[in-house]
């Protein structure tokens, strides 16, 4: 007869919840995993956007209270941060990059499309900073095409041309009333982020996407230090709270893009990423009382449109295919 203890009534119930809440997340990968990939890619990216647009409300509000390169690092500083103890966990041996070159020519490029979002950040209301990030897919499907020499199906261009007539909607009066150098110097910061997430895909062929992760944030760091020093103030209690969960999201936010980098084609998944714009509207109306406007709204929906659209046709190819 075993000696050992008898588990108490509360061990026993933490023990049942803990099974029943890993059973249920097996469930979830194991369905998940026998997704169509393209769907997949798209999940992933839609997750992300979610992420990024409550990291962006998060940034607003604090390169409104700070110098914006000062944010900048200090975002990319708790992304390093909150990333440490699962670093440690592993082995920082896991965490030595294949292509280090590659780590910090990607690096570079997201800390200059950094430099020039930052700087426009505070200046603009979020729907408008998220409209005009969606010129991104446009350089990206092209530096897919001439880097990766991925397929460059017609409905993918229509679509996010399509996406991209919903962007001029949302952004044209605010060009056209005069008062619009801010966002040229955020649209200045599209290629360089398509740059950056061209690297990323290249790299996910060598690295493991938490290894891309931790580099990203790292190299930026790194390379954004030299500015934030330029203004430095020492921030408050509250900011510092801020910026940890900016570094718990964004880090959460990367690793589900770099996994829809995984899943399929660069290309099949930039249409989805039009939806940014309904979370971003939401949040600023939440958070900044920003009302959308009746542009960004009619804009909202052709975006929306031609995602549903390419997200059906990627379906139907890959079944017949």
């Amino acid at each position: 007869m075993s000696n050992q203890p008898k588990p108490s009534p509360e061990q026993a119930s933490r023990s049942g919840r803990s099974d029943a809440t890993q059973g249920q997340t097996a469930r979830l990968v194991r369905y998940l995993n026998g997704l169509d990939p393209t769907v997949r890619g798209m999940l992933w990216t839609v997750a992300a956007g979610v992420l990024f647009s409550v990291l962006n409300t998060l940034l607003r509000l604090m390169a409104q209270q700070m110098d914006p390169f000062q944010a900048q690092f200090l975002r990319y500083l708790f992304g390093c941060i909150v990333m440490l103890p699962i670093m440690l966990r592993t082995g920082l041996a896991a965490y030595v990059p294949k292509r280090m070159g590659g780590q910090f020519l990607r690096g570079g490029f997201h800390t200059v499309g950094l430099s020039l979002w930052f700087t426009a950040l505070p200046q603009i209301h979020l729907a408008d900073m998220t409209a005009i990030g969606f010129t991104g897919p446009i350089f990206i499907m092209i530096g897919a095409f001439f880097f990766f020499k991925e397929k460059m199906l017609w409905d993918r261009w229509l679509a996010a041309a399509i996406g991209f007539a919903g962007v001029l909607v949302v952004v044209w009066p605010q060009l056209s009333g005069g008062a619009g150098f801010y966002h040229l110097v955020m649209l200045g910061s599209a290629p360089m982020f398509a740059m950056s997430f061209l690297c990323a895909k290249f790299l996910t062929r060598h690295e493991r996407p938490e290894v891309i992760v931790v580099w990203l944030a790292i190299t930026v760091a790194i390379f954004s230090f030299p500015l934030a020093t330029l203004h430095w103030t020492w921030p408050s209690v509250v900011q510092w709270w801020t910026f940890l969960l900016c570094g718990v999201t964004g880090s959460a936010g990367h690793y589900c893009l770099t996994r829809s980098f995984v899943a399929t084609d660069i290309s099949a998944t930039q249409s989805v990423k039009f939806l940014d714009l309904v979370w971003a509207s939401a949040l600023g109306w939440l958070v900044f009382a920003a009302v959308p406007s009746a542009t960004t709204l009619a804009g909202g929906v052709v975006i929306a449109a031609s995602t549903l659209w390419i997200a059906r046709r990627e379906a139907r190819a890959r079944k017949t295919g």
